[in-house]
C-alpha cells in the first residue's frame, strides 16, 4: 500500500458510500483526512467512526464552500488530495422533469462541485491530486437520467480543462465514473427486485460494485504511482459501458 503519511486529504460527502470508503483507506494509509457533508450529526458520527476530522458544508451553497476553503486553510494548511464526491441522484423522464429537481441536481452535482474545485485550488499544494466523482451515466445515457447524466458529463468537461490549467503546478486532475455501486444512495432510490435484476443484467460481471473497489481506484489516483496520469476519466462499472 502507498504511504500517505503527512498528506492532507479533503473528501466532500465523506460520511457515507464511496466517500466514506475512501476516507477509511486514505486514513489507514497515513493521511490526515477531513470529511465534509451537510448533515452535522451524520458527518460527525462518520468522522468518529473513521477517526478522521470533519467539517460541515453544504456543497450546493457557495457561502458554505467559501467557508470550507477558509477553514481547511486555517486548520490544516495546504491540501494534497481533494476528492469532490458529494452528489445527489434523482431520475425522471425529460417530459416530467421539474425545475426544482433540475436545479437541485445541477446545484449540487455541477455548480457545487465546480466551485468546490474553484475555491480550493488556492489551498492545493503543488503536485496535489484532484479526483472528481462522475458516473457512467455520462457515458451510457440511461433513460430518465437526463439531468443527472448531464451534470456528470459537464463535470468531465471541467476535469479536462482543470487538468490543463493546473498542469504547470504539477497538479493532476482526473475523474472516476462508477457504475451501479451498492451504497446508501442505491438504497434511497428504493429499487424493487425487478429493476435491480435489470440493472445487474446490464453488467457483464453480473453484480453491483462495492464502495471499497471504487475507493481503491481513487486511492491509486491520489498517490505517486499515478504521477503521470491527468485529464482522464476512469470507468469502473463491471463492463456496463462496453
Amino acid at each position: 500500500m502507498t504511504s500517505f503519511k503527512n498528506k492532507v486529504a479533503v473528501i466532500t460527502g465523506g460520511n457515507s458510500g464511496i466517500g466514506y470508503a475512501t476516507a477509511k483507506g486514505l486514513h489507514e494509509a497515513g493521511a490526515n483526512v477531513i470529511i465534509t457533508g451537510r448533515r452535522k450529526e451524520a458527518v460527525e458520527k462518520a468522522a468518529q467512526e473513521l477517526q478522521v476530522n470533519s467539517l460541515v458544508a453544504d456543497q450546493s451553497r457557495l457561502s458554505d464552500i467559501e467557508r470550507l476553503a477558509a477553514e481547511v486553510a486555517k486548520q490544516f494548511g495546504k491540501v494534497d488530495i481533494l476528492l469532490i464526491n458529494a452528489g445527489v441522484t434523482k431520475f425522471a423522464p425529460i417530459e416530467h422533469m421539474t425545475e426544482s429537481v433540475f436545479d437541485e441536481i445541477m446545484d449540487v452535482n455541477f455548480k457545487g462541485a465546480y466551485f468546490t474545485l474553484s475555491k480550493l485550488i488556492p489551498v492545493l499544494n503543488d503536485n496535489a491530486s484532484v479526483i472528481l466523482l462522475s458516473s457512467t451515466s455520462a457515458t451510457i445515457s440511461p433513460p430518465s437520467a437526463s439531468v443527472y447524466a448531464a451534470s456528470k458529463a459537464a463535470l468531465n468537461a471541467v476535469m479536462k480543462i482543470a487538468a490543463l490549467e493546473l498542469a504547470s503546478r504539477k497538479i493532476r486532475v482526473n475523474s472516476v465514473s462508477p457504475g451501479p455501486v451498492a451504497t446508501e444512495i442505491m438504497n434511497k432510490l428504493g429499487l424493487d427486485k425487478r429493476v435491480e435484476e435489470q440493472m445487474i443484467g446490464s453488467i457483464p460481471l453480473a453484480r453491483f460494485g462495492k464502495a471499497s473497489e471504487v475507493a481503491d481506484l481513487i486511492t491509486f489516483l491520489s498517490g505517486e504511482n499515478a504521477s503521470f496520469i491527468t485529464g482522464a476519466n476512469f470507468l469502473i462499472d463491471g463492463g456496463q459501458s462496453v
